[in-house]
């Protein structure tokens, strides 16, 4: 399976940015106040002139209030409900190298969505997750390798057919310490708003 074209997913990932800040009626100084990017990297994620980083989006999708998943997802609603492997969207993030592959089919209308991810050796990422409403739920099941990772001050190593659950509400890093590609996947699912 081929990685889509960076300037395809970056294209986008500029509409879903912009089509979720109009959405929100959020301004380019409102969103960057809100999650702490500057308003000139905002504009030039929008613009598709930028590679982010995992990081940089998780960031986003915290201010957006949405999981960073639904970041790569199609700009309209998808009719078909089944995502053929050939056509998943796969993305490099180009700090830590890690792979993602978006399983769900992308617009689909369902508060769940599955990525699978292929973590180089030694890797690392870390993301400064915060409380969303609504509540985003993750869980993390290693297909193969070793993952460590840290929510918050907790810490988990977790092994082949481990799984973990959590609330994205606060720091979290993951962590490859082993020296072999780690392939897991994440099941999030978003919560409806409480009245």
């Amino acid at each position: 399976m081929k990685e889509k074209t960076p300037a395809s997913l970056n294209d986008r990932i500029a509409q879903r940015v912009r089509d979720l800040r109009a959405d929100r009626g959020l301004s380019l100084d409102a969103l960057a106040v809100h999650c702490g990017v500057s308003r000139s990297m905002i504009s030039l994620i929008e613009r598709g002139e930028s590679s982010p980083t995992a990081v940089l989006l998780e960031k986003l999708a915290t201010g957006l209030g949405v999981s960073l998943a639904s970041l790569f997802d199609e700009p309209a609603p998808a009719a078909d409900p089944v995502a053929r492997a050939a056509d998943q969207l796969q993305w490099r993030d180009p700090h830590s190298g890690y792979l993602r592959r978006n399983v769900s089919p992308g617009g689909f209308e369902s508060p769940i969505q599955i990525v699978e991810v292929l973590f180089p050796p030694k890797a690392r990422v870390a993301y400064e997750t915060a409380a969303r409403e609504p509540a985003i739920h993750q869980q993390v099941w290693v297909l193969e390798g070793v993952i460590d990772i840290t929510l918050g001050e907790e810490q988990h190593r977790l092994e082949t057919g481990d799984c973990l659950a959590m609330v994205l509400d606060r720091p979290m890093s993951y962590h490859n310490p082993s020296r072999k590609p780690t392939r897991y996947a994440v099941v999030i699912a978003t919560l409806p708003l409480r009245k």
